[in-house]
């Protein structure tokens, strides 16, 4: 039976457990390491098939024309490669998302989005890409969408294209939105940013975990000291979780995390966050639940 509709897609966050800066390369781009961890939590997309080739939106973002989403982007260049392929241009579709995740935010929102769209269509329109094929359409969009169809948690380097699987631990995420937007451009370019972390290894991450240490305690985030300098609402909400374990940044900002071994620990923190930010928990995820759609 051909599928009309794919519903209730999830498109998970991710936190930059650390994140390293090692160096710049002449195009501009910086070099890093990080490790990916997949959460729990996220946006929801909803697909269903037209009778036309048009991509919509039917949902409004504020702040996000259709034209710049990275959900119809990633989902007008598959549909021009399924044409490319096929001499066929496949049906358009009505797009629909729960939106949950906030902008700047440091957690992957619209690369996850664009992820979930490609892996989804990929299966509506039958096209048959491989996972591959699938993440080499999209990192133009953005160096964070091939992880997420890469779907397991990776220690990551270059510009964060070049993934390998890492084995994280089973715990729970308690995440603070210190409601500000983080311009990505605005950090990687700030003057105090340092560019020059030794690089570790898989298995300096592997070693570290093995000896019972804290999930978030590994390394740093180079760009949280920017971040925290030029948005006091990061740096107030690192020191506020920082009472509790460690806290730290995840990617260029501005959502704070910190790892906590059970769910009752991670309520008990959750409980006393003040109420001026939004805050929630997260369990950790092995495995990024669209890659059964693959």
């Amino acid at each position: 039976m051909t599928l009309t509709t794919l519903n209730h897609c999830p498109a998970p966050a991710k936190l930059n457990l650390f994140l390293h800066v090692n160096g710049r390369r002449a195009d501009g781009y910086h070099l890093l390491q990080t490790v990916f961890q997949l959460l729990d939590h996220g946006d929801t997309l909803h697909f269903a098939l037209r009778d036309d080739t048009a991509i919509v939106r039917v949902t409004a973002l504020a702040g996000v024309p259709e034209e710049q989403d990275l959900i119809i982007r990633a989902a007008t260049l598959l549909q021009a490669e399924v044409l490319r392929r096929t001499g066929t241009l496949p049906r358009g579709v009505d797009i629909a998302i729960d939106k949950v995740l906030p902008m700047g935010g440091g957690l992957g929102g619209g690369s996850s989005d664009a992820a979930t769209a490609l892996m989804a269509l990929n299966r509506l329109w039958q096209a048959g890409l491989t996972r591959e094929e699938l993440m080499a359409l999209g990192l133009p969009l953005g160096a964070d969408i091939p992880f997420f169809i890469f779907g397991e948690n990776a220690f990551a380097e270059g510009v964060g294209e070049a993934l390998q699987p890492v084995a994280t631990p089973e715990c729970w995420y308690v995440v603070i939105e210190p409601g500000v937007q983080v311009p990505t451009a605005a950090i990687f370019c700030a003057e105090g940013l340092t560019r020059n972390t030794e690089p570790v290894t898989i298995a300096d991450f592997s070693r570290y975990l093995a000896e019972g240490n804290n999930a978030g305690g590994f390394g740093k985030n180079d760009l949280q000291q920017v971040a925290c300098s030029l948005f006091k609402p990061v740096a107030d909400a690192v020191e506020w979780l920082g009472a509790y374990g460690e806290a730290r940044m995840t990617g260029s900002g501005a959502c704070v995390f910190s790892a906590f071994g059970s769910q009752e620990e991670a309520d008990a923190v959750l409980s006393n966050v003040p109420p001026v930010w939004n805050a929630w928990k997260a369990k950790a995820l092995n495995r990024h639940p669209m890659l059964t759609v693959l």
